[in-house]
């Protein structure tokens, strides 16, 4: 990820300061970090972590150290208290003899460099203006969380403001922040999710070390007692003798820099690698937004549960089939298309392998009548003790529809009426009214054990499954042969008995052939539902769509019910709008 973190701290002398930043290099390293010999000073400590190589290099001045940071400057004194001038502790995190650190990443070429202040003087600037601004205005209510701000010019940044505790400091606490900068503003904002989790982290750590120390100093030598004793002593004088302890020394972390050095550049590997940018020709599609809704349903419900007492009812007791453990579905999850309590201990390998493979096992007349049905919306019923089998051929089946027109329940004891489900499954023995059974509106298929293992040839060798089986298809409106039939059906059933074309050819044309027809669905539901145009209008737009038969507007009827919320809750509130209502006036 192109971006820079950083720690910054309020120096009450001093103001906000950069204390140390992570930068990533795509080029070699910049000038003065060395990559040749180690000076005798600086001994180089390399270690892998996660495929990162990291080892401590000498590195040049940084604009803000100029020439008083020479290398022969003396180091903090032990006693970690600020001087008064710009080589104080509180407001530096490496001495300016110290080396920096450079990350190696091995995988990508990547080369992750830490130190106090960016080399390049632009990125200083940038650092600078937004560590000023995350110690100053651009903080959260109780000056502790995160926040985000920026602009074009000097980069978009993410902040997370702490306090760090210390004893010897006003209010007992110092002010801290840790900043990502970056340019692409959408990507800083999808990222914020993981960048707050991991640097609450960071902050965690920080802030329980710090904790442990100053609870020792004040077990060690109170300082709320003796300041008020001092309660009349001039408060500049107490400010200038009290200045910034390192966070070294408020954390008794000797190796703090370092392991922020780790954290920085794992947080910048892992934050880069974790989104990746993908192409999408157009807007999501009807089936995509229906399954993000169903998705963000069940979420929604599953938070429900969780914090609820949840009770078990006697029907979401596993049932045990023929020695296989189902969870039967309930009346909610059975509208998923993907019915996730359809759990079977050892699934085998799918019965159906395509809709012309079925074609080829049930015949051209049966396949034809199955799919008329299907594409209408009416109730399909298999009968069949093999459990896969049914499963699979709902798999199949269900490709013909829109997601949303798909309404599952698996596999079932007992008839369930057609406003649960358009597709059910039963065991043999269940019993089917006679009213269903002689319904135009359902068709029922009985898989029976076959009279002879050569009923059905064998398409495939690996077929022998279904060879034992002979599927009967029926219905109380039979489609007769020379019924014309919707008009998607009879191209589904050219892109089937094109051999020329493979079945991942025939599962694209039959993604266009939906498509097609559900942008027909969106300009019929528009034109009736929104806009309550007559029926005269309605019949001459249907002739313009090419869908003014019985079965095309029964068929396009169906498939309204699969519209998307979001995309009949976007045309309500465009027509109910001011502006819309005077446009059509």
């Amino acid at each position: 990820m192109n971006a820079i973190v950083a720690l910054c701290h309020f120096c009450e002398l001093h103001g906000p300061r950069t204390l140390f930043c992570t930068e990533v290099l795509h080029s070699p390293l910049p000038q003065g970090a060395s990559s040749g010999d180690i000076s005798g000073q600086n001994e180089q400590a390399e270690e892998e972590e996660g495929g990162i190589q990291m080892s401590s290099r000498i590195r040049s001045h940084s604009p803000a150290e100029g020439a008083s940071a020479d290398s022969s400057s003396p180091g903090p004194k032990k006693s970690d208290m600020c001087e008064a001038s710009a080589k104080i502790c509180g407001c530096r995190s490496l001495a300016g003899g110290h080396p920096g650190y450079v990350s190696h990443d091995k995988e990508t070429s990547i080369k992750y460099v830490s130190h106090q202040h960016p080399n390049h003087p632009q990125l200083f600037s940038i650092v600078r203006q937004a560590c000023v601004r995350s110690l100053s205005c651009e903080v959260c209510p109780g000056r502790e969380g995160p926040i985000f701000f920026g602009d074009e010019q000097h980069g978009f940044v993410f902040s997370h403001t702490f306090f760090i505790k210390d004893s010897l400091a006003r209010g007992f606490q110092r002010w801290y922040s840790i900043i990502t900068i970056m340019m692409d503003r959408i990507y800083l904002i999808n990222s914020w999710p993981f960048l707050l989790g991991k640097i609450r982290g960071i902050i965690d750590e920080l802030q329980g070390k710090a904790l442990k120390v100053f609870e020792a100093e004040q077990y060690g030598c109170p300082q709320r007692a003796q300041r008020m004793n001092t309660a009349f002593t001039p408060f500049l004088h107490q400010r200038n003798g009290n200045a910034a302890r390192s966070l070294t020394s408020l954390t008794n972390d000797e190796n703090l820099w370092a392991c922020l050095h780790t954290s920085f550049a794992w947080l910048l590997k892992a934050c880069g690698s974790r989104l990746t940018e993908k192409l999408l020709e157009g807007a999501p599609t009807e089936d995509t937004l229906v399954q993000m809704e169903k998705l963000a349903d069940l979420k929604e419900e599953s938070e429900g549960w969780d914090g609820s007492e949840e009770e078990v009812k006697p029907s979401s007791q596993p049932d045990v089939v023929e020695g296989q453990e189902l969870s039967k579905c309930s009346p909610e999850t059975s509208l998923m298309p993907d019915c996730n309590s359809w759990n079977v201990a050892h699934r085998r390998l799918s019965v159906f392998r395509s809709l012309r493979h079925m074609r080829q096992v049930l015949g051209a007349s049966a396949f034809r009548m199955l799919a008329w049905h299907v594409l209408m919306g009416n109730q399909v019923i298999w009968k069949a003790r093999d459990m896969d089998l049914v499963q699979s051929a709902f798999d199949v089946l269900r490709t013909m529809l829109p997601v949303g027109c798909v309404r599952i329940i698996p596999y079932s004891d007992q008839y369930e009426e057609a406003y649960r489900c358009n597709f059910l499954g039963l065991s043999p023995h269940v019993q089917i009214p006679s009213h269903i059974l002689s319904s135009e509106f359902a068709v029922l298929v009985e898989v029976r054990t076959a009279t002879r293992s050569s009923l059905y040839p064998t398409l495939f060798d690996d077929e022998q499954s279904l060879n034992k089986y002979e599927f009967v298809v029926t219905s109380g409106s039979p489609v007769a042969a020379d019924r014309v039939g919707p008009t998607i059906l009879n191209k589904i059933e050219a892109a089937l008995t094109n051999q020329n074309l493979s079945v991942d050819v025939v599962d694209q044309c039959l993604v266009c052939l939906k498509e097609e027809w559900m942008n027909k669905v969106k300009v019929l539901f528009k034109f009736t539902k929104v806009d309550s145009r007559p029926k005269e209008d309605t019949q001459k737009l249907l002739s313009i769509l090419g869908a003014a038969e019985e079965d095309n507007v029964k068929l396009l009827k169906f498939w309204m019910t699969g519209l998307s919320k979001t995309y009949k809750s976007h045309l309500m509130s465009t027509v109910r709008s001011p502006t819309s209502s005077e446009s059509r006036n």
